[in-house]
């Protein structure tokens, strides 16, 4: 009933719809390929166009993680026009199995697929096996997730949003940052502020404070750039306000699911920003907690720098048993 191949795998975000094929069982994943969802009307277009691109013939089953809630049969993305019916998507692609998941579902299952050489570590002692482990990573929006180990030996993902829980200040400054972003979105979220949107919203922020207007930016790219090249004094200090929200915000999901098993971050900007990440306040953030220091002070954190999205390995295990 589970073996069924060949699979096309999924891993889909709110810029890029990542595919994948594995033809047979213990087979590699191969044919990965990047498309740019604003380039294709439906979910189900895409999926075609990287099925013509390699010549495939269609899958027997597909997995899919997607950034949103999958709650039912109706998907709706957060970030992103894209919604279908799982029915009606199976339906059409005359699929025998089709498997929907968060997307950040479908990382935290292919954590443990990772080699020592795809991750970047930022403090930390070392994991304890077994333990609780916890992945976020800003992207088009904020992902969140974790994974539990279980006593046969497998393992159990959270699916859940954690990217919206109430983004939290530490200080003066940063509570009027948080004042200005309630002002303009009424519920400032972890992910208002740590994503690529939420990168920019944190410059505008930093010029609406300094009574100056922002300079147009068409998105993260620029921030990071003018912080970088051009020594913009608002781009610097809105990386700087990321990096300090992105420490407070995995300190407190690592306190939650009690992650000794480590700590991940993915997405699309932060192995980006590796040397930002490095003189950046993330690792004092991420362990100042009060008389919890010197638990999280042990917990090792890693940026996922893996060539091949891990979402797929984990898409791929969501196909099988549990």
């Amino acid at each position: 009933m589970f073996a069924t191949f060949p699979r096309l795998l999924g891993d889909i975000g709110g810029t890029n719809a990542r595919f994948a094929w594995q033809a047979e069982a213990g087979a590699p994943i191969t044919d990965v390929a990047a498309l740019p969802t604003d380039r294709h009307p439906t979910i189900a277009m895409a999926m075609r166009h990287y099925l013509a691109m390699h010549g495939h013939a269609a899958p027997r089953a597909c997995a899919i993680g997607i950034a949103t809630t999958v709650t039912g049969d109706r998907v709706q993305m957060t970030n992103h026009p894209w919604q279908f019916s799982i029915a009606a998507l199976q339906a059409e692609m005359g699929l025998e199995r089709l498997v929907v998941i968060n997307d950040f579902t479908a990382l935290a299952l292919g954590l443990p697929s990772l080699g020592a050489h795809e991750l970047h570590p930022v403090g930390g002692g070392k994991a304890v096996a077994g333990a609780p482990r916890a992945v976020l990573g800003p992207g088009t929006g904020l992902g969140v997730s974790g994974l539990f180990s279980t006593p046969a030996g497998g393992w159990v993902p959270i699916t859940g949003e954690g990217g919206h829980v109430s983004l939290a200040p530490v200080d003066a400054r940063e509570q009027a940052v948080l004042q200005r972003l309630t002002e303009r979105f009424g519920h400032a979220s972890a992910e208002r502020a740590l994503s690529g949107p939420g990168l920019v919203n944190l410059y505008e922020a930093v010029c609406h404070l300094a009574g100056s207007p922002p300079q147009p930016v068409t998105g993260a790219a620029d921030v990071i750039e003018r912080a970088r090249r051009e020594g913009d004094p608002a781009c610097a200090e809105a990386l700087a306000l990321f990096f300090g929200f992105l420490g407070s915000v995995a300190g407190n999901l690592a306190l939650t699911l009690g992650a000794r098993g480590g700590v991940y971050i993915g997405g699309g900007i932060v192995p980006r920003l590796l040397p930002e990440l490095e003189r950046s306040s993330f690792r004092e953030r991420f362990e100042a907690k009060g008389r919890f220091r010197d638990y999280l002070h042990a917990m090792p954190v890693w940026v996922i720098r893996a060539e091949v999205s891990p979402a797929l390995a984990g898409a791929a295990r969501a196909l099988e048993p549990s």
